[in-house]
């Protein structure tokens, strides 16, 4: 893991390089981080240059020292990419870090020739119940209950099935660790986001991955691919954690796209099997490294305390 400074708006990443080749950079979502790329990573860096950044506030990345909005984010990844020297780079980006995705083909239309969009949308106003519920209850919930046994229930909610205890459970850990005022910034920042009016400068080959049950309507998942004249594929089964219940169509999906192949075929857009999910949770730590790390940080979060008490006042 390597730290970018970014001078022009005072912003400090973590990010991770793997693979050679091509440049992917892959953006993660609200409440996550790059490490939970992983599955993807492993996939693409066989083939890509895969970079993998935390955005401001999240994972190892200290909180934005400015404005939190998706704009700010996208051109400080751009930021990134410029010291990397990566002039031209295909972008991933799940949830919100598809926001983030959008925004930076659109800042930069020549730049982008590749773009995946998985769950995310170009707009999240609040014109709809349904996106009403997602944008407010959550930073509710966290005001009484905490952001530790709110990720309990966001877990839950991801990965409901009996068998997807592994997900559920490393999904407890990331979330447990997000700071409650970032988590609400970023919340924020996205509700305030639209591109609907600028989709038209979009020159990137565009693929919308979507859950079958994801928490905003599919009908918006179809309209978007329509305006942004992509594909479209529906992961049967899945719902919003669609890297993570769903890898084997994800990677698959990603590497068509990437490689300028045939999309794999409608029968294979479906949520990994109980049987696939055991091979992932014997070949990788599904758990452990978020869970080593959840220490550490809880660790850093006691510091925060007064001046007056005699202790160093510190950054959670």
């Amino acid at each position: 893991m390597a730290i970018f400074k970014a001078e022009a708006d005072n912003e400090s990443l973590h990010y991770r390089l793997c693979g050679r080749g091509e440049a992917v950079l892959l953006i993660h979502g609200l409440g996550s981080s790059g490490a939970d790329w992983e599955l993807q990573a492993r996939a693409l860096q066989r083939h890509f240059r895969v970079i993998i950044p935390d955005l401001p506030g999240s994972g190892s990345s200290k909180p934005s020292q400015g404005d939190w909005t998706i704009e700010r984010f996208a051109a400080t990844l751009w930021s990134l990419l410029d010291h990397l020297c990566a002039t031209r780079v295909n972008i991933i980006g799940f949830s919100l870090g598809g926001a983030v995705a959008l925004e930076m083909a659109l800042q930069r239309p020549g730049s982008v020739p590749r773009l995946a969009l998985i769950n995310s949308l170009a707009s999240y106003r609040i014109d709809h119940w349904r996106k009403w519920l997602e944008a407010r209850v959550p930073p509710i919930l966290v005001g009484m209950l905490g952001m530790r046994r709110v990720a309990g229930l966001i877990a839950r909610r991801l990965f409901p099935r009996r068998w997807q205890l592994p997900l559920r459970q490393r999904a407890t850990a990331v979330l447990s660790t997000v700071r409650a005022g970032c988590y609400a910034a970023m919340a924020l920042a996205l509700e305030a986001w639209s591109s609907i009016d600028r989709l038209d400068r979009l020159k990137s080959r565009t693929l919308v991955i979507s859950a079958e049950h994801d928490y905003t309507p599919l009908a918006e998942k179809y309209a978007l691919a329509a305006a942004l004249r992509a594909d479209i594929i529906v992961v049967r089964g899945s719902r919003h954690g669609t890297p993570f219940d769903s890898t084997q169509a994800t990677n698959a999906a990603l590497l068509a796209l990437l490689m300028d192949q045939p999309l794999p075929p409608a029968e294979q857009w479906v949520c990994d099997s109980p049987q696939v999910l055991e091979k992932i949770a014997l070949s990788c730590d599904l758990t452990g490294q978020q869970q080593r790390a959840a220490p550490a940080r809880m660790a850093r979060g006691r510091r925060r305390r007064s001046v007056a008490s005699g202790h160093v006042v510190t950054a959670a």
